[in-house]
């Protein structure tokens, strides 16, 4: 019965079917994903009934606003997804193969291992592998890890995220983290020897969103102490923003560990002598269980451990 059911998707459902679902999915609306297929939107519409016809489902709902993915769009929209990504990886990898140096790398990262451990492991791989295109994307678990499940990304490096969506991802740890406190050169609190919890909740702080576990850790060590969490005036996770914030005015602010000695060490910043206990986590590499990595992306990978090693 099974077999029967599958046998029209494997011989008749073609790549040209799977980018159309993606796209219209994507683009909301049957113009634009006929424009962006370089497609009429007749033979769009005329191939969609061709796939309703082969997966016996209807797909899409028209509305007002254009065509909205059913429970069935939705689904072949994401394992079309996965097989696109699959056949990209399938061509870097012959083409690695081919060059031996070569290859590419989608690599999502959180704020913590943008400092050092990315850029580093990055700078001598390419010196190994001068051909090897890297692709970096930026961004918080809630962007990063549903790109890595869709084949977008090779790997995401940062903090492990503790979130129920990376049960059915691969994690590696690779080093320890801890959140340090941070403000200006010259902020009241900077010619102090000793700070207390206490005395930080005086101040206005750029702080995490509220979604994010750093966030969470930042409240439970005032709570521990019986303290109020301190009042939030920015919740940003740019760093570029964030440090021209503390630059410009007397707030208070959170870095990554390697972020707050990279940032202290240029001579703006400094680290204030306090300690958010709850704060301590680990850094380390999520992957997908199910996809195997493309030569670049292993020796990236290697490159990743090697590098935290000597950090470490």
């Amino acid at each position: 019965m099974n077999e029967t059911r599958s046998k029209p998707l494997t011989t008749h459902l073609t790549l040209r079917h799977l980018r159309m679902v993606v796209a219209i999915v994507e683009e909301g609306n049957l113009v634009r994903a006929a424009k962006r297929l370089n497609m009429t939107q007749s033979a769009v519409t005329k191939a969609l009934q061709e796939i309703e016809a082969l997966t016996r489902a209807h797909l899409f709902d028209r509305t007002n606003r254009g065509v909205v993915p059913t429970l069935f769009g939705t689904t072949l929209a994401d394992h079309a997804r996965l097989v696109l990504a699959q056949l990209a990886h399938a061509e870097e990898h012959l083409a690695d193969l081919r060059d031996g140096k070569g290859g590419r790398v989608a690599i999502g990262t959180l704020l913590a291992a943008s400092a050092e451990l990315l850029p580093k492991a990055i700078a001598q791989l390419r010196r190994e592998r001068p051909k090897l295109v890297v692709k970096v994307v930026e961004g918080m678990d809630d962007v990063l890890i549903p790109a890595l499940k869709a084949g977008d990304l090779d790997l995401v490096i940062g903090r492990l995220s503790e979130r129920r969506e990376t049960m059915s991802l691969s994690q590696e740890v690779l080093t320890a983290d801890f959140a340090s406190v941070v403000a200006r050169r010259g902020h009241p609190l900077t010619r102090r020897k000793n700070v207390s919890l206490a005395e930080l909740t005086k101040w206005e702080w750029i702080l995490p969103p509220p979604e994010t576990n750093m966030r969470r850790q930042i409240d439970i060590t005032f709570m521990e102490e019986g303290l109020d969490p301190p009042v939030h005036a920015v919740d940003s996770v740019s760093l570029l923003t964030n440090r021209q914030l503390l630059l410009s005015a007397d707030y208070l602010g959170v870095f990554p560990a390697q972020v707050a000695r990279q940032e202290a060490a240029l001579g703006g910043i400094v680290i204030l002598p306090v300690a958010l206990r709850a704060t301590a986590g680990l850094i380390g590499i999520t992957t997908r269980a199910d996809m195997r990595l493309s030569p670049a992306a292993e020796v990236f990978l290697q490159t990743l451990r090697t590098v935290a090693a000597e950090l470490a």
